[in-house]
């Protein structure tokens, strides 16, 4: 029974692994769906009562995906506190606690059926890349976020100082100051906060220089890793040890 199910949740090369991989993409995607067409307004109790049945058939699958994992892996509490154990975990916990609990009242735990999305990780080889990658970049992401913050805090200083005076009612303290250096750092800049003396518009200027090459930087970041993730090599030896 173990080395069955080993055989149809684990990824390989048998036709019945891969027909339940590709059941289980088609599964995560329509639920996700479904969980979209709730939000609709003035819905028909019909429809409701068909969305929650289609969602009790995703969870039962999930469930049962989940604890067959557990089962046949070498070490259960390694794939628990795994990143997929984890994400596999929250794609059904929303459903068991509604039975105790009303989602009306705790709406941010229904968000966690989104967390099926990152599921089809597991089953998609481009995705595995890019997993890969984002975990050998894993430093210098962390360094650039540290990097980042430390600019969003220096920018909202500045323009602290500058502007204050001019528009207090924006700019009263570094706090409030912190959304229009967000905004401006990555160059969103929705125009509702702005600066109006002659200092801060040149802060502006230089701390949008600034902003431009945050946005470059995590894209070349990523590329970089991505073709190493990518390399034939790698794809050589991860086909030998399958």
């Amino acid at each position: 029974m173990k080395t069955y199910l080993k055989d149809l949740v684990e990824i390989n090369s048998t036709k019945k692994s891969r027909r339940f991989a590709y059941f289980i993409q088609f599964l995560i995607i329509f639920s996700v769906i479904t969980f979209s067409i709730e939000t609709l307004p003035d819905l028909k109790p019909q429809t409701r009562v068909v969305l929650k049945a289609i969602e009790a058939f995703s969870v039962i699958i999930f469930t049962f995906e989940y604890l067959a994992r557990i089962y046949v892996a070498d070490s259960k509490p390694k794939f628990v506190f795994s990143f997929f154990g984890i994400v596999d975990f929250l794609a059904i916990l929303p459903f068991y606690l509604s039975f105790g609990i009303d989602l009306r009242s705790l709406r941010l735990l229904r968000m966690f059926r989104l967390f099926r999305l990152f599921k089809l990780v597991r089953y998609n080889k481009a995705m595995h890349h890019f997993a890969k990658a984002m975990k050998l970049a894993k430093e210098q992401i962390i360094l650039f976020m540290i990097i980042t913050l430390m600019l969003i805090y220096f920018a909202a200083v500045g323009i602290y100082y500058f502007e204050n005076e001019a528009q207090p009612e924006h700019f009263s303290s570094i706090f409030s100051s912190l959304w229009w250096s967000i905004v401006t750092l990555t160059t969103v800049g929705y125009g509702d906060v702005y600066p109006i003396t002659v200092g801060g518009r040149i802060f502006t200027f230089f701390i949008l220089m600034i902003g431009l090459g945050i946005v470059a930087i995590p894209t070349g970041i990523i590329s970089s890793s991505l073709t190493k993730a990518v390399e034939p090599h790698d794809d050589e030896k991860e086909d030998k040890l399958k």
